[in-house]
């Protein structure tokens, strides 16, 4: 057990750590060159990661702006149609006040109506024979026709009243 590099056999419940069989020659100048390009590579990295973690905040805020845009462009459809709904009601409703308006209308006019009010309210009756006049008028035409001339003067400016005055129009 005392040395377990050489041993084939186990004898803890870990397992063993599995070692080259050989070990790699070390360069200092490979060595120098490998730790600069890790540390570009590490400098790299990150700046990429937070390039790509600056993008999909970008997209998530985007997608986020575009249905809260969506979203109050609904509530304002809503909104507009439930106001058109309410007008249309209070139409139908006005419509119908109308119709029974006409209705009440027609129905005081009725004939009977007026002869039944005006001998209540007024104290009116019908004609007798004896009150009844009849006149008698000539066929001759009362339209007479125009004597005279009607003369229309149109706005003029002060040269054109000149030039009428002198050549004599």
């Amino acid at each position: 057990m005392a040395n377990y590099r050489y041993s084939r056999y186990q004898y803890e419940t870990s397992p063993r750590k599995l070692e080259p069989e050989y070990e790699p020659i070390k360069e200092n100048y490979k060595r120098k060159k490998s730790t600069t390009v890790k540390k570009k590579q590490e400098k790299v990295q990150p700046k990429r990661h937070i390039k790509r973690q600056i993008k999909i905040v970008t997209y998530v805020v985007l997608i986020f702006a575009s249905l809260l845009v969506i979203s109050y462009r609904n509530s304002l459809i809503n909104e507009s149609f439930n106001e058109n709904e309410g007008l249309k009601s209070d139409l139908a409703a006005i419509e119908k006040e109308n119709e029974q308006l006409r209705v009440n209308l027609e129905n005081s006019l009725n004939l009977s109506n007026i002869e039944k009010l005006a001998e209540e309210k007024l104290g009116m009756q019908k004609l007798d024979n004896s009150q009844k006049v009849y006149v008698s008028l000539d066929k001759k035409d009362y339209v007479e026709s125009a004597v005279e001339e009607v003369v229309i003067q149109e706005n003029q400016n002060w040269f054109q009243k000149l030039l009428n005055t002198l050549l004599g129009k």
